[in-house]
């Protein structure tokens, strides 16, 4: 009788078998290149397993089949197609746009602030919310803006001195992680939400901790997202998102209590908020003076024509309150991940530290210890330095598309025989991070080497190689806003204090393989000294 039950557990083991091989024969089929997938994890089980950074599963990817055009990936058993060629990046993202206009779908539930978002809306949802935010990120925008955070700056830089005036040897031991956190944090709280608060004093002030919360995405919340952009059946089932209740019912009562009260009082804030309000009166629309947007940086990409339309949607509280989110958390996390290995740089390479600071000194100087946007936009050796950071560590390493019409892909390779179609629904991966350390585009990839974008050698940068803030129309909102925080972080502290690694400062760089961020092994510590 036993005999039975052995029979058809081989019976079933034979199906499960060729289910998989059937499943991930697909990309053969078509004569797409791919790594051998494991069942069930496809190409995610070394992430999984933590024995690959996500970092160095996108270079290895792209390392392995140089001469493809675009390679498969299995994430689980979901098909993704890796672009890997220059000139088809461009077509896709620019003169086809229309066919890679969302991202993927992530949250299917309305009642999410993330299905709610710029980054997750699709469509003409996405176009009009576009067209309705896009006001709020120009120059001049952020010109208001910068005296906020020059005041959240001067917070921190109290701190710093009082701690180094409390210690016996006259230097601190900073986790750069935490301090740039809180400083990204104190930032979206005024600029965007019009709150004050000191997050380097008042550790677990409630907003800072809401933030942490929201921003944390630990292997936990990974998880999580994998689920929902894998199984949205099953993240549906179990009623999974990434903000909790509380979560939710803060920034709601936040930005809906905010708005009220200004209303109320009839109160003026240049800030989001503010900006918000307009959008929802349908008052903010582009400045009609070209203000010098070419002064913002290297890495600032342009709105496109998309952007620059004008949207008569109306939209709802809970509409404008996932934008606000999508601020505090893009600030929150994006912008903290570019200041920690900006400030890790200038640590371990000090002659660049050096020129910095003296390019500081001497702005300082002419204009009397103050400084505005003009005085920031106009550092030339100060975007060179921040433009190479953000290459060698962007903290988006993948740009994500999603096919919205069936797309004539071309050859993957000159020696195959057939185009590929790709289908409806079928994910794209741009591999921003593979591409900013390829030799072919930038020689000497892992040098920190801030003289690739001096005015004698910038020309020679391929621009769709260098995508720190994404490409085409669905670039990001805020790279205005993220340049000038990070410029204005790195001014403050540079002008008063010399960076230089700690104990524990992990040198060469390696990341951390606990965690889907990028992290260093032994976290972000350096030595702060004040400056004579």
């Amino acid at each position: 009788m036993m005999i039975i039950p052995l029979i058809w557990l081989a019976v079933l083991i034979g199906v499960v078998a060729l289910y998989f091989r059937r499943l991930y024969s697909s990309f053969s089929r078509q004569g797409i290149k791919h790594l051998k997938p494991v069942p069930l994890f496809g190409n995610m089980a070394k992430m999984l397993m933590r024995t690959e950074h996500f970092c160095d599963h996108i270079v290895n990817l792209y390392q392995s089949f140089p001469e493809e055009r675009f390679v498969g990936r299995y994430e689980f058993v979901k098909e993704i197609i890796f672009v890997r060629d220059l000139e088809l990046i461009k077509k896709m993202t620019v003169k086809d746009f229309e066919h890679f206009l969302d991202h993927r779908s992530i949250f299917s539930t309305s009642d999410s602030y993330f299905s709610r978002n710029l980054l997750s809306l699709q469509g003409q949802e996405w176009k009009d919310m576009r067209s309705t935010l896009s006001p709020a990120f120009t120059s001049s925008k952020m010109r208001l803006m910068l005296p906020f955070m020059v005041e959240v700056g001067d917070q921190m830089m109290q701190m710093l001195h009082r701690n180094i005036r409390e210690s016996k040897n006259g230097s601190i031991t900073v986790d750069c992680k935490d301090l740039t956190s809180r400083y990204a944090n104190d930032v979206i709280a005024t600029c965007a939400f019009g709150l004050k608060v000191d997050s380097q004093i008042d550790k677990t002030n409630s907003f800072y901790m809401l933030g942490k919360e929201s921003s944390d995405f630990g292997f936990r919340k990974m998880m999580s997202f994998l689920i929902v952009s894998n199984a949205p059946a099953l993240a549906r089932l179990l009623k999974l998102d990434f903000l909790s209740e509380a979560c939710k019912q803060g920034f709601k009562k936040i930005v809906l209590g905010t708005m009220e009260d200004r209303e109320m009082k009839n109160i003026i804030r240049p800030d989001m908020i503010h900006l918000l309000m307009e959008a929802k009166k349908g008052k903010l629309t582009h400045d009609d003076v070209k203000t010098n947007d070419v002064a913002a940086g290297f890495a600032t990409v342009e709105e496109s024509a998309v952007g620059k339309k004008s949207a008569d949607r109306v939209w709802s509280d809970e509409d404008l309150v996932a934008q606000a989110v999508l601020f505090f958390i893009a600030g929150f996390e994006t912008v903290s991940t570019g200041m920690i290995f900006l400030l890790y740089e200038l640590a371990v390479n000090p002659d660049v530290q050096e020129r910095l600071a003296q390019e500081i000194k001497e702005v300082d100087a002419k204009n009397g210890g103050k400084f505005d946007f003009n005085s920031i936009q106009n550092m030339v050796y100060m975007d060179m330095v921040v433009s190479e950071a953000l290459r060698l560590w962007p903290p988006a390493v993948i740009l994500d598309r999603m096919c919205t019409k069936d797309y004539n892909m071309g050859k993957p390779n000159p020696k195959a025989e057939k185009d590929v179609i790709l289908r409806k629904g079928t994910g794209v991966w741009i591999p921003a991070y593979a591409f900013h350390r390829d030799p072919q585009y930038f020689p000497n990839p892992d040098k920190f080497d801030p003289e690739r974008f001096s005015e004698e050698n910038r020309h020679t940068i391929n621009p769709f190689a260098y995508m720190p803030f994404g490409v085409g129309p669905r670039n990001c909102i805020g790279s205005r806003f993220a340049l000038c925080e990070i410029k204005v972080m790195v001014y403050q502290i540079l002008k008063e204090m010399v960076l230089s690694p700690s104990e524990t400062t992990c040198i060469p760089a390696k990341l951390s393989k606990d965690t889907f961020s990028m992290r260093l092994e032994g976290g972000h510590w350096l030595k702060f000294s004040p400056r004579n």
